[in-house]
């Protein structure tokens, strides 16, 4: 593909994106009112959010595993197919309960755009250049993630919430079209494709189980209660039994050998906080603008854009200084402490505080989710084997999902406990019976356009502290993520694509035992030419050249081999000088049989430049270096 068939596809890829994120965040602002329409509770209000998060978590690693499998085309097809379609049920929704069924089916859709759309970057756009692109990314899940609020507010209160649930339709087709124009992928060998069901069963009961365990545990029934236990003990044993199975599977959904990858389990690790921090701001900042502000819909959107713009411009600006000078981790470090600062200063806000001071805070997070959330993705798939490319990009999104998920989870049930304490402490102190708000007291959630002046800043007292103590809970797991980004190796980016590296490892003979880990992991990615000893860069470079003049005949003057450089056959790179494609000459001959192809085209190239290099100095030769990198020149001669 060109680069302006890359840009083509990115514009569909993007779009697939950004409807996967809008499904988890348009509803935000608007989730008091459609609760309170439907008739629903705190608990409803969370899971509406949490079903889509738990759907999106459970089936990632799914659509990341079958990605390595099958076509990713037409997978990346099918999940903006069913993301519609549960998006156009979810919004006729008569109920609560209706409306988190469908919800968990957007949440299947959400999932395979979530993986998929990450990983088909990594086919088209090398690690080097994927820096900018993933800073393209970042900046529409920004977009999504806390414009989506501000969208939904407006939907709300201008032509009504189901509207929510209708928008990301039509930018769904568009996707799927763009999609089916411009995206070209080569199709994969035929082989036998294994589904590890068993791996799969056991991870969605597994983390469903924990996930309605943490949720609904000190609500529906006690923490130490034999209900508890057997949903704590039950999700434990699911999950140990599915480690048990990805160990003995032939193709494991997550393969657990990627966890021997330093990079691999750091990222994972600090995916986790990032998760919480990214959804669960977006869900309690809408809660904290219209119960503790008394914010419409509209308002509350508007009033978290500090976020939204400090999200979008970190991950634009850290996403070029990457591809432009190579480097990521300083960008990450600062990225990770901005985002643990804006938490614990988010924990200090009231009711009452100052909403420039709060803009402040929100911006910080956003900055730091912005220059962390992408990169993470990025990092790993620089440094694993290109063959498990998909199923290690999206581990490292069911992690940041399940964080969310679980930290949405468990933050939604601290704040219902918190804001129910509050609000009751609050009326009894001021001498009134809390079953004056109606509708089930101080557990559900209030219309404050209907409450007395005086119990108004009692319930908007109550959510401010409450929003509070959310924050100050994800803060401790900021600091997580600052330790674990600062321990990741600090790997070069490669600058070859998905695609080319395939091509490379499929092609050249030695290509799979000559891989090896970027951060020094066995087994974890192929040498390229970042990281590769000067020798190894010679072969490397040379048997580029080799399908331009595989049709040479040898001569009886050809140098014999002497030295290590023609010594086994080596991949061939399918780049040209402009870093695109090339198409490929059958060349089944290897160097020797081709009168050692390498050392015939670097010697010639010497000599003709004027600097004659003896075989054993080629791949130390300034010479030879700089006429390897004009390919088609050196082929010439």
């Amino acid at each position: 593909m060109s680069h302006r068939e890359v840009l083509t596809a990115l514009s569909g890829l993007l779009m697939g994106m950004l409807v996967a994120i809008l499904s988890s965040t348009v509803v935000s602002t608007s989730l008091p009112r459609i609760v309170s329409d439907l008739d629903g509770s705190q608990t409803s209000y969370t899971w509406v959010i949490t079903a889509t998060l738990l759907a999106t978590t459970v089936s990632t690693p799914l659509w990341g595993k079958f990605s390595d499998l099958t076509n990713r085309k037409v997978l990346l097809q099918v999940a903006l197919v069913l993301f519609v379609l549960a998006s156009v049920a979810a919004g006729f929704s008569q109920n609560t309960a209706t409306l988190i069924t469908f919800r968990v089916f957007q949440g299947l859709g959400a999932g395979g755009l979530t993986a998929l759309v990450q990983v088909v970057m990594s086919d088209i756009i090398s690690p080097r250049e994927r820096g900018r692109y993933m800073g393209y990314l970042g900046a529409v899940m920004s977009v999504g993630t806390i414009g989506g609020p501000l969208l939904g507010g407006v939907l709300t209160d201008s032509i009504g919430w189901r509207w929510n649930f209708f928008v990301g339709v039509p930018v769904g087709i568009a996707a799927l079209v763009v999609i089916q124009k411009t995206l070209h992928l080569p199709a994969k060998p035929k082989k036998k494709v294994v589904i590890d069901y068993w791996g799969a069963g056991l991870i969605a009961g597994g983390v469903s189980l924990l996930l309605i365990w943490v949720s609904l545990g000190g609500k529906q029934f006690e923490w130490n209660s034999v209900t508890s236990w057997v949903m704590g003990l039950g999700a434990a044993a699911l999950l140990v039994l599915a480690v048990v199975v990805e160990f003995r599977s032939k193709e494991p959904i997550i393969p657990l050998t990627l966890f021997t990858n330093r990079t691999f389990t750091f990222a994972v690790v600090a995916s986790l906080s990032v998760g919480v921090a990214m959804f669960g701001t977006s869900v309690f900042l809408g809660q904290y603008m219209q119960l503790a502000r008394g914010q419409s819909p509209t308002m509350a959107g508007i009033l978290t854009l500090p976020m939204v713009l400090g999200l979008l411009i970190s991950s634009m600006v850290a996403g070029a200084l990457i591809s432009k000078y190579g480097k990521w981790k300083p960008y990450m470090i600062v990225g990770s402490i901005l985002l643990a600062a804006g938490l614990f200063l988010m924990s200090t806000i009231e009711y009452d505080t100052n909403f420039f001071v709060v803009s402040v805070f929100m911006a910080m997070m956003g900055l730091g989710i912005g220059m962390v959330m992408q990169n993470l993705v990025l990092v790993v798939q620089n440094s694993v084997d290109v063959s498990v490319v998909g199923a290690a990009s999206s581990s490292v999104a069911f992690f940041r999902s399940l964080g969310g998920t679980i930290g949405v989870s468990v933050m939604g049930a601290v704040l219902g406990t918190k804001v129910s304490g509050y609000i009751t402490d609050g009326l009894t102190d001021a001498g009134v019976d809390p079953s004056a708000l109606g509708g089930g007291g101080a557990t559900s959630i209030p219309d404050l356009s209907t409450v007395p002046g005086p119990i108004r800043t009692i319930i908007e007292s109550a959510y401010g502290q409450g929003v509070a103590d959310v924050f100050l809970i994800a803060a401790p797991l900021a600091l997580i993520t600052i330790v674990f980004v600062c321990l990741l190796p600090n790997v070069e980016l490669g600058t070859k694509t998905g695609l080319q590296r395939a091509a490379s490892k499929t092609d050249g003979p030695t290509a799979g035992s000559a891989s090896a880990s970027a951060d020094g992991e066995g087994g974890a990615a192929p040498v390229d030419g970042n990281d590769a000893s000067p020798a190894a860069k010679g072969v490397a470079a040379t048997a580029g050249l080799a399908p331009a003049v595989s049709s040479a005949p040898a001569t009886a003057s050809t140098p014999a081999p002497t030295s290590g450089l023609a010594s086994s056959p080596a991949p061939v790179s399918p780049i040209d000088e402009g870093g695109d494609a090339v198409e490929r000459r059958h060349h089944s001959h290897t160097a020797t049989s081709t009168g050692t192809i390498d050392t015939i085209i670097a010697t010639g190239a010497a000599e003709v430049a004027g600097h004659p290099v003896p075989v054993d100095e080629l791949a130390e030769s300034p010479v030879f270096s700089s006429l390897v990198e004009e390919k088609d020149v050196a082929a010439d001669r």
